[in-house]
């Protein structure tokens, strides 16, 4: 329940005074409605359907001042106060149910919102342990679950209200009969806890289902190719019906948790009324037209006692979901990168690096339970306005190592200093707005190439896009598009090829005119041609840039200043190409030699 009452104390601190608005109008409306039910005293009265005038006297002395007035005007004074506590009513109910929606909807936005914020201020570390669909399913069925729940809470209250101005009104009726029903609904309510516990165990089942439906069919999208070429779509087929299975079966439970709830407090509430109707006139000796009136207060409060216990199940399911995204937002701010609750990143200003940035005694490992690291003693300096080049096999931790360097890693041990200065959070973030990446495995989002490129430099002119395009060798291709800067290009890209896709990904790094340029095997995907091109445009931009480069063409970084040779998450060579290249022992010499012999080989193929 901790994590529910967080939640409502979010729900508190964004409505504020409107809920006590809230709270109030519901009060009026309970009472407006044990007001109409007075009315029907005077109407039975003068219908002549009871005798009003013994046993009343005390209650409602205006009983006797309408007996005295003509009939006629009698009847229209009741069926006016009727019509106007009806209406009245009904305006402050509609203007309340109107209001509830509007706090409902911004609430939730209250909270996607802070969670977003939450997940976008975490460190890199935080999404490499987590799985993407679970971030998913949180911004959505487990929030829409925790907004819900929070909503039916304060519907919880306004119950609770609207009851406890019901019962006043039939203790001021009947005291032994009001205290008889009461204690019978507590009786009710202690054997119903069972549904309670029950809804709370169906919403751990349908956190997990909700979880398993995201994960596997974000899968399914992202590794769609594969399917599609390995002819994998039967097996696609029988996970989702067993899914579908499995969420049958967790509605059926709810549905039949619910049905069985109602059919409880049906059957216990009969034996309550008929028990209460025998007692008041064997035991109590009740009035008919006071016993009439009571039972029908009853009758319109019974089907509170069950909307209680309906709302305490619907908070039962969603206690799960309250956890969950109350322990994501807790791991999201242990993981904030920044500290820094208000930083306004619009206002981050680069950091020029005047002499190096450096990697001193840095180890690191994923997981800290495992011995081996990732990397280890790692020593060394990357020079302002050169060129450094990292090359090692696959698993050599070169990705780490610019990770690392960008602080999207934080080193186990040791330190990444930018001119003798510690990376920290006071300058992670000038450190990363002065960097321009481009990864391995180009990303870009679903829209036309003109928003892909805008989304890094708002403000850049045409010519400076065409200008960033003609550096990635990208204009003539989107020349030829139907739109071309205009044209749309799918999901991640989908509708250009790799290589058409990486040089889009380097325009836009160009575009930020970064003092930092950052490539991962970003010429892998492309051809001869096009990587000559984009060897010729680096080779422009040096003395100009840091630039630094994962390459797996060794032919690449021909005119790099310094080479760092990797393996096993250790530095084994550094230097100049060509020096690394007459050491005949040299993992690098090795390296240059089985691809001169590919190449040999392919040539002569």
């Amino acid at each position: 329940m901790e994590q529910l009452f967080y939640f409502i104390k979010q729900l508190h601190g964004y409505a504020g005074k409107i809920l006590y608005v809230n709270l109030l109008a519901m009060m009026l409306i309970s009472f407006l409605d044990g007001m109409g039910i007075f009315l029907l005293l005077p109407l039975l009265g003068i219908s002549g359907i009871m005798d009003i005038n013994t046993g009343w006297s005390s209650h409602l002395g205006i009983i006797k001042w309408l007996n005295e007035l003509p009939k006629s005007v009698s009847l229209i004074i009741i069926v006016g106060a009727y019509i106007v506590l009806i209406t009245g009513q009904s305006l402050i109910q509609r203007n309340l149910n109107l209001r509830d929606i509007k706090i409902h909807t911004g609430f939730i936005n209250y909270v996607r919102l802070e969670t977003y914020n939450a997940l976008l201020q975490a460190n890199w570390d935080f999404f490499i342990k987590k799985r993407k669909s679970d971030l998913i399913n949180s911004l959505t069925g487990e929030l829409g679950q925790v907004t819900t729940g929070s909503y039916v809470f304060m519907q919880f209250l306004t119950s609770i209200i609207f009851t406890l101005i019901q019962v006043g009104i039939a203790l001021w009726l009947s005291v032994k009969l009001t205290i008889f029903v009461l204690c019978c609904g507590l009786v009710v309510s202690f054997f119903s806890r069972t549904f309670i516990k029950k809804a709370n165990k169906i919403g751990n089942q349908s956190l997990e289902i909700g979880r398993s439906y995201i994960g596997g069919i974000t899968d399914h999208f992202n590794g769609i190719k594969d399917i599609k070429s390995n002819m994998l779509e039967e097996s696609r087929r029988n996970w989702m019906v067993d899914w579908c299975h499995q969420f049958a079966r967790e509605r059926f439970a709810a549905a039949k948790i619910s049905a069985n709830s109602q059919l409880y407090f049906k059957v216990s509430s009969s034996v309550i009324i008929a028990v209460f109707i025998y007692a008041s006139v064997m035991l109590f000796h009740t009035q008919g037209q006071q016993l009439m009136l009571i039972i029908l207060v009853f009758f319109r409060l019974w089907p509170r006692f069950q909307g209680i216990q309906t709302n305490l199940e619907q908070i039962a399911t969603a206690i799960p979901a309250f956890k969950s995204l109350k322990a994501l937002q807790n791991e999201c701010r242990a993981s904030r990168e920044v500290k820094e609750e208000n930083r306004d990143f619009n206002y981050v200003k680069q950091i020029h690096i005047e002499n190096y940035l450096e990697c001193r005694d840095v180890s690191f490992r994923y997981n800290r339970n495992e011995e081996v690291r990732s990397l280890q003693d790692i020593n060394l300096r990357i020079h302002s306005n050169q060129m450094t080049a990292v090359v090692g096999r696959s698993g050599a931790g070169k990705s780490t190592l610019i990770d690392i360097l960008m602080g999207l890693l934080q080193p186990e041990k040791g330190q990444v200093l930018v001119d003798g200065v510690p990376l920290t959070g006071t300058n992670l973030l000038s450190l990363r707005k002065s960097i321009s990446y481009v990864p391995q495995d180009p990303f870009l989002f679903n829209g036309n190439i003109r928003e892909n490129l805008l989304m890094i430099a708002p403000d850049a002119t045409e010519e400076q896009l065409w200008d960033a395009l003609e550096f990635a060798a990208s204009a003539d291709f989107v020349r030829k598009l139907p739109q071309g800067l205009d044209t749309l290009i799918g999901d991640r890209g989908i509708r250009l090829s790799g290589g058409e896709r990486q040089r889009l990904v380097l325009a836009r790094a160009i575009l930020r005119k970064p003092s930092i340029l950052i490539l991962d095997e970003a010429t892998s995907s492309l051809d001869t041609e096009n990587e000559t091109k984009i060897q010729e445009a680096l080779d422009r931009l040096q003395g100009k840039l840091t630039i630094i480069v994962i390459a797996h063409r060794l032919s690449t970084i021909r005119n790099a200043n310094q080479v760092i040779v990797m393996d096993q998450g250790r530095i084994v060579q550094s230097g100049g190409f060509n020096k690394l290249a007459e050491e005949k022992n040299g993992l690098f010499a090795k390296f240059l030699g089985n691809q001169l012999t590919d190449l040999q080989t392919t040539t002569a193929t």
